[in-house]
């Protein structure tokens, strides 16, 4: 009897212990669906699987989303929370704060039900409707603490006609897609709609890469065709100034779009997709290119921002706001390359490029926000800007300076001075930067090592093989406040840097036209009326006795007068109290840069060429 009894005993205490390691095996489960999409809403079960018996399970919607840095209110969209254990049976909510639910009695299995409701197209927010479901996972999923590292499964319910894209794993199930942990999720928007696919794949080094546009748009498959075609091009050089695709989780990126006239002009970039959103259809050709402009500067961030990361954003934290000193660096220098990008893959001229160059050059030397802080500085405040809205007025116009265009502005100085001083290029720091700290395809090398500023600095003294240069460069341009020397810097690449040497005066204020007169939303610290006093919620009524009933009315009367002379103006002070203030006129000389050959200087050889290795092609044809 023992001899039957102990190998029964045996298996069935093998079968017990396997039994017990899988139901202790942590895995998530969502299944949604869209049974009121007319109305905005999705139905979303969420169920956790492995949760410790005898814990409270904390789940929670995220409070930020990556590549936003300001905090986000998602939970406010989410009501009609249910608990259940592995069972079916019900379980207690608790609310610890306004993001959170805490479940408590559960058998190891908690199954969360819930509705959220979304009608904001864009790279942050849920949008649902009778067209489609735009999807940023945390806009959209709860997740919970403990389960971070658990496997995902995502089970999607489309309506008919409906079709999913993401850079979610896919299944033998179209509508059925993994994840290996919350991170990846959350990093993978969703589109589920009537999208047109088309894609195309390179070979580099023996390893295939394949991109997919997957495009919500109510027009043809002859402009999705053309916008394929624009956007293959620039892929194409974007690889070449990197010198290989970043390295895709599964060999693909898609690139998801909703292209619509109720969508909110935006971008994100993803690891392995981003979402593109705007009003402006591809019918013209100025529309495919307003939209290929957002779409070249997210896919550099399949390299920097994506790979090439700041430690401070390495991994996300989705309950608070991220802060970076950093965004000067990965998003300037993105929106530098952008720009170039564009040019190198014949989408720009030289002229049309250099008002592209130029204008954030001579904002940036302009902007009275450089008397408050650094790029750094102003990297760190993308927490409070980045697309945040407050009821309380700020003094941003004055204060803060973006990130984007000062960062873009430091790259342009380092190219150019890397260039004429080193013969070597700001191509060849970026590529420095990701063998060193992205993602080289070399076994032999460490994949993506976060950096810090001092890495940045660090890794442009090796280039140049000069820690002075490269120590004086960050000290002044970025923990400093200094803009770099663009007139002597853009003669090489034949482009004259011209100032006016007649100063025009400048009002240096946000107006609107008012029935009683002009009305101030907010003047600058470089302007005249921040001088004498004029301030948010003024009305101009007269300068000098003359009435200005128009904001043309009023700059014609500026236009009249010449820079230190001394007006009085009549305004109602919050639009109420009568006053009158003296404002002595000051200028700012306008700026502009333009080619040698329009302003009739000469072009040499020497300079045909800096500009041409500069601005050219870098694929190999």
């Amino acid at each position: 009897m023992k001899r039957i009894v102990a190998p029964c005993l045996s298996a069935c205490l093998v079968l017990l212990a396997s039994s017990r390691l899988a139901a202790q095996a942590k895995r998530v489960e969502y299944d949604i669906s869209y049974p009121n999409a007319a109305q905005h809403q999705a139905r979303v079960v969420a169920t956790f699987i492995g949760v410790p018996n005898g814990s409270t399970l904390h789940v929670r919607m995220s409070r930020s989303s990556p590549g936003r840095y300001t905090p986000t209110t998602f939970a406010k969209n989410v009501y009609d929370v249910t608990a259940t254990d592995g069972r079916g049976r019900p379980l207690g909510l608790s609310r610890p704060d306004s993001h959170g639910w805490d479940v408590a009695g559960h058998d190891g299995t908690v199954r969360i039900q819930y509705t959220v409701w979304g009608d904001r197209i864009d790279g942050t927010y849920l949008s649902i409707d009778h067209t489609h479901a735009h999807m940023n996972m945390p806009a959209t999923f709860m997740w919970a603490h403990g389960m971070e590292d658990a496997p995902i499964r995502l089970t999607v319910h489309p309506q008919p006609g409906w079709r999913v894209a993401t850079q979610l794993a896919p299944t033998s199930d179209s509508t059925v897609f993994t994840a290996p942990n919350l991170q990846w999720f959350m990093d993978s928007p969703t589109e589920v709609g009537p999208v047109t696919w088309r894609s195309w794949t390179a070979t580099q080094s023996g390893k295939p890469s394949t991109w997919r546009l997957a495009v919500h748009h109510l027009g043809t498959e002859a402009q999705v065709d053309t916008f394929a075609t624009m956007a293959k091009t620039v892929v194409a050089e974007e690889v070449a100034m990197w010198g290989e695709p970043p390295g895709y989780d599964f060999g693909t990126y898609t690139f998801i779009a909703d292209y619509v006239p109720w969508a909110s002009g935006d971008a994100m970039e993803h690891r392995n997709s981003t979402f593109l959103s705007s009003r402006t259809s591809l019918a013209t050709a100025a529309g495919r290119m307003s939209n290929l402009e957002s779409l070249t500067h997210e896919f550099f961030h399949s390299w920097s921002m994506e790979r090439l990361r700041s430690k401070q954003i390495e991994p996300f934290d989705f309950d608070r706001e991220d802060m970076s000193d950093a965004l000067w660096f990965g998003e300037g220098f993105t929106n530098y390359y952008a720009d170039l990008l564009l040019r190198r893959s014949g989408f720009y001229t030289d002229d049309q490029y250099i008002p592209q160059l130029a204008g954030p050059i001579i904002a940036t030397i302009n902007t009275a926000a450089r008397q408050h802080g650094t790029p750094v500085d102003m990297s760190r405040d993308a927490v409070f800007f980045d697309g945040g809205t407050y009821l309380d007025a700020t003094n941003r116009q004055n204060v803060f300076w973006s990130y984007y265009t000062w960062g873009s502005v430091i790259a342009a100085g380092l190219d150019l001075t890397l260039r004429s001083r080193y013969h070597t290029t700001l191509d060849d720091y970026m590529r420095m930067l990701w063998r060193d700290y992205g993602h080289y395809q070399s076994k032999a090398l460490a994949p993506e090592r976060p950096y810090t500023v001092a890495d940045l600095e660090a890794e442009l003294a090796k280039l140049t093989n000069d820690s002075a240069f490269a120590s004086d460069f960050f000290r002044r341009y970025v923990h400093g406040r200094e803009v770099p020397d663009f007139r002597n810097l853009l003669a090489p690449a034949g482009f004259s840097f011209i100032t006016d040497s007649v100063v025009h005066p400048s009002l240096g204020a946000s107006l609107d036209n008012d029935p009683k007169g002009v009305l101030v939303n907010w003047s600058s610290a470089t302007g005249s009326a921040y001088s004498a006093g004029l301030s948010s919620g003024d009305i101009v009524l007269a300068i000098n006795g003359a009435a200005t009933p128009s904001i043309d009315s009023l700059s014609a009367i500026l236009a009249s007068h010449k820079v230190g002379e001394t007006l009085q103006v009549d305004l109602l002070e919050k639009g109420q109290v009568r006053a009158t203030i003296p404002m002595t006129l000051k200028g700012i000389a306008a700026m502009r840069v333009v080619t040698f050959e329009s302003a009739g200087l000469p072009v040499t050889d020497e300079i045909r060429a800096f500009r041409r290795d500069w601005l050219g092609s870098k694929v190999t044809r």
